[in-house]
């Protein structure tokens, strides 16, 4: 599980993130990357699956634990690159993610992170 200090929990702080429109996409994942930040603080995550993209809350759920868990490792591992830069990114999950595999997750998150 992703330490409590990364972890984006207010719905202002998402709605920080989107309101600034720097964002990628590839492979069912999207990525919101919010302000620069000043400081040293922590950048913080937060992981997003609608609604919309299907009703069945275990489907979205897994999604979201597929790319945290993808995210928790990459971050251990010291490949999030230029994304610690940002107060806070927010991954939003797509209908075309929800089949994929963890290895495919994974990649796509690696690509997007590079890309911020």
């Amino acid at each position: 599980m992703l330490p409590k200090q990364y972890r984006l929990k207010k719905r202002s702080a998402f709605k920080a993130t989107y309101k600034v429109k720097n964002s990628s996409h590839t492979g069912g994942v999207t990525l919101f990357a919010g302000i620069l930040k000043k400081d040293e603080y922590p950048t913080k995550v937060g992981f997003v699956v609608s609604k919309k993209v299907h009703k069945r809350a275990v489907k979205r759920n897994r999604l979201k634990r597929l790319m945290r868990e993808s995210y928790r490792l990459l971050l251990k591992e010291n490949l999030v690159g230029n994304s610690q830069k940002y107060m806070s990114l927010v991954f939003v999950g797509s209908e075309k993610a929800l089949d994929k595999s963890f290895g495919e997750i994974k990649s796509s998150i690696k690509y997007l992170l590079g890309r911020v």
